[in-house]
């Protein structure tokens, strides 16, 4: 590789981790709140929350929303990294499956489900006297259909690493550089996106799908989705894993099986981030996004 290459990029990674780190100075010299799922990108910007507080004798929140979209280890790893930064933890518990009006998994879903979530954890924190929301949208997320950044976008909550451009491997990269212990956490997305648009949501079929996903990853899978269509399940995993895949076939044939489902499929394109979402209307949020992104750092 052209060395004037490789130092352009390095000089633009750190360029973006000091214009995180130095808002991230900024935003700690008041209390904060900071919506965390215990993925890599809340965990960095907790990470860097607690570390700029100290400065500053101010306080951090993380705040951590479970439902039934959302898996117990989820949680539990929350509450684990939270204590490992020293931060305030809170956990909220919300039916968004009710209270956001999803139970058919409209194509909106993103958008109602963050437009409660965020509303809801805003009114706690307000009352703690926090005012400043951070949360951990990336700039890779903003290549992506995400409907949800509108919410976010429209109540005023902060995305500091979309913010300084930091795409998802820089997240990690700086993650590791701090000591992050989910530094390489693959990302956990909400069950619903493991199901076809207009599809009814029920706690059952989701706790199926949590079992599914499970007994994949206890095979030493990384990357994994079972995507539902009806009777049909769908495994996406690591496309250099596929054959891997194929040793426990009679294994995860008959586990899946167990669960419910009558056929079983092994998806030949492997993982992909939001598969369920080809074909849907992704120009117009995406554009939204990459013009937001663009109005803030000008």
């Amino acid at each position: 590789m052209n060395e004037i290459f490789k130092d352009s990029r390095a000089d633009s990674r750190t360029t973006k981790q000091q214009l995180f780190l130095e808002s991230m100075d900024q935003y700690a010299r008041q209390d904060v709140a900071v919506a965390f799922s215990g993925g890599a990108d809340s965990s960095l910007l907790l990470k860097a929350a607690c570390q700029a507080a100290e400065k500053y004798a101010t306080k951090v929140y993380a705040v951590t929303i479970q439902t039934e979209l959302h898996t117990a280890e989820d949680l539990e790893t929350a509450k684990r990294v939270a204590e490992e930064t020293g931060a305030c933890h809170m956990v909220l518990h919300i039916d968004e499956l009710k209270e956001a009006g999803i139970e058919r998994n409209p194509i909106d879903r993103c958008y109602l489900c963050k437009k409660l979530l965020f509303s809801r954890l805003r009114e706690n924190v307000e009352k703690l006297g926090v005012h400043t929301i951070l949360e951990g949208t990336n700039a890779d997320d903003l290549k992506e259909y995400r409907p949800g950044i509108r919410a976010i976008h429209e109540l005023g909550i902060v995305s500091p690493l979309a913010d300084a451009g930091m795409t998802k491997a820089e997240v990690r990269g700086l993650a590791f550089v701090y000591g992050i212990s989910v530094a390489d956490r693959p990302a956990s997305p909400c069950m619903a996106t493991r199901f076809p648009y207009g599809t009814e949501l029920t706690k059952e079929k989701m706790e199926a799908v949590k079992q599914g996903e499970a007994y994949l990853k206890s095979l030493g899978f990384y990357n994994v989705r079972l995507r539902v269509q009806e009777e049909l399940a769908r495994i996406e995993i690591d496309t250099e894993a596929l054959n891997k895949a194929l040793k426990y076939r009679e294994e995860i044939v008959k586990f899946l099986k167990k669960l419910g489902y009558k056929y079983i499929t092994l998806d030949l394109e492997g993982f992909r981030s939001g598969s369920m979402d080809i074909a849907q209307g992704k120009g117009e949020d995406m554009q939204a996004s990459r013009e937001q992104l663009k109005d803030k750092m000008e």
